[in-house]
């Protein structure tokens, strides 16, 4: 199925299910959310990361107390991930200065196939790409439930903010999702897992970091600069 979404381009990965709030105060964007009021419901744009080493200038990372800020060059190229995810818009705030608040789910994983510059801001035609479980995912789960709560063990013993008990959800796909954005990571490595083929092929991904990072702790252990320690992971 193919569609034709704005893009928002920030400096995260963005995973189907997780909850998103923004705060839109760049023109271009506040133009882009008054086009998409002015459509029925379903609403929804599409986020794209912003590669490392291109302009991006978040005022507040994801997690923090209030909505995202962000800053960021506007263009197509090589500073844009080709895989992203659909925000679903289930809420606006209009301020009287034509700033927004903006409450979105994540839904679908999409390719970018083509990008329209011809507006104030971006809009791309993409591709949506199907959410399966994969062959026999119950194995590789089992085995990342296990290290996951590991290493939130880990996190808690060098004094990170863990919410303690985290409940996981039975579906695969969702689980799967839930752990790569609540992880550690860098950008580059989130947008791998983003781009898994399915949950078998993203649990695998995960067990392989999940190993790392809680190796990492037992030798130096610091708490990672993250925003995705505790309450900033919202399953939808």
């Amino acid at each position: 199925m193919n569609e034709r979404l704005p893009l928002f381009p920030l400096g995260i990965v963005l995973f189907p299910g997780l909850v998103l709030p923004l705060h839109v105060f760049e023109e271009r964007y506040r133009l882009m959310i008054q086009d998409l009021l002015e459509h029925p419901e379903p609403r929804r744009f599409g986020i794209v990361a912003v590669e490392l080493g291109h302009a991006v200038e978040p005022g507040r990372a994801a997690g923090d107390e209030g909505p995202l800020e962000c800053r960021h060059e506007h263009g197509a190229g090589p500073g844009l991930a080709m895989v992203g995810c659909t925000a679903e818009v289930h809420g606006v705030i209009p301020h009287v200065d034509g700033r927004f608040d903006v409450v979105t789910v994540g839904g679908r994983r999409f390719d970018i196939t083509g990008v329209d510059d011809s507006l104030p801001y971006l809009c791309a035609d993409v591709e949506f790409r199907p959410d399966d479980a994969g062959p026999d995912p119950g194995p590789a789960a089992r085995r990342v439930i296990r290290l996951f709560r590991l290493y939130r063990g880990r996190l808690a013993d060098v004094g990170a903010e863990v919410r303690r008990p985290m409940e996981l959800p039975p579906d695969p796909v969702r689980l799967s999702y839930l752990i790569a954005a609540t992880v550690v990571l860098d950008r580059r490595e989130k947008q791998r897992l983003l781009e898994a083929e399915d949950a078998t092929a993203r649990f695998r991904l995960e067990e392989e970091f999940l190993l790392r990072e809680t190796r990492l702790l037992d030798a130096l252990p610091a708490v990672p600069a993250s925003p995705f320690l505790d309450d900033g992971i919202n399953p939808n």
